[in-house]
C-alpha cells in the first residue's frame, strides 16, 4: 500500500461522507415537504421533485444514500484491511463509481438542457461522484490490465 493510494482513498471516504449527507438532506426535506435552501439562489425544489428525480420508481437521493454508505463503507474497510482487498471486490467498487459518475454527468446535462434550472447541492453531488471516480481510478493499485484479465 503506497501514500497514493492512502491519500486518494481518505479523499474519495471523505467525499462520499459529504455526498451521503446531501442525499440525506434531500431525502428528509422531500419526506417532510419542505423547500430544499440551495445555497447559491438556484431552484433546487423545481430540480429535485422533477420529473428525472426518480430511477427505476425510486427516488435519485435514496439511490444516492445508498451509493456513499457503500463507498465510504467499502473504502475505510479497504484502508482498515488492507489485506483483505481482492480484485473483484476492487473492480465492483470501480464500475460503481464509474456509473454514478456517468449518471451524475447524466443529471448535470438534464439540469442544463431538459430542465433549465440548477440544484447547488445537486452539482456538489455530482463533484463528489467525480472526486470518488478519480480517487478511486487513480488510487487502485491494480493496472487496467489486471482488470481486463480478470474479466476474460
Amino acid at each position: 500500500m503506497n501514500i497514493l493510494w492512502s491519500i486518494s482513498h481518505i479523499i474519495l471516504i471523505l467525499a462520499a461522507i459529504g455526498g451521503f449527507f446531501i442525499a440525506l438532506y434531500i431525502h428528509h426535506t422531500k419526506r417532510r415537504g419542505e423547500n430544499v435552501v440551495c445555497p447559491l439562489d438556484f431552484k433546487c425544489d423545481q430540480v429535485i421533485r422533477s420529473k428525472y428525480s426518480k430511477l427505476f420508481g425510486i427516488n435519485v437521493e435514496n439511490w444516492g444514500i445508498a451509493y456513499y454508505s457503500f463507498t465510504a463503507l467499502s473504502y475505510i474497510i479497504f484502508l482498515a484491511f488492507p489485506a483483505i482487498l481482492n480484485l473483484k471486490f476492487v473492480l465492483i467498487t470501480l464500475i460503481l463509481s464509474m456509473i454514478a459518475f456517468i449518471f451524475s454527468i447524466y443529471l448535470t446535462f438534464i439540469q442544463a438542457f431538459k430542465l433549465r434550472e440548477w440544484c447547488t447541492w445537486c452539482l456538489i453531488s455530482a463533484s463528489f461522484c467525480t472526486i470518488i471516480f478519480l480517487s478511486a481510478w487513480l488510487g487502485s493499485d491494480y493496472s487496467l490490465g489486471d482488470i481486463a484479465g480478470y474479466i476474460k
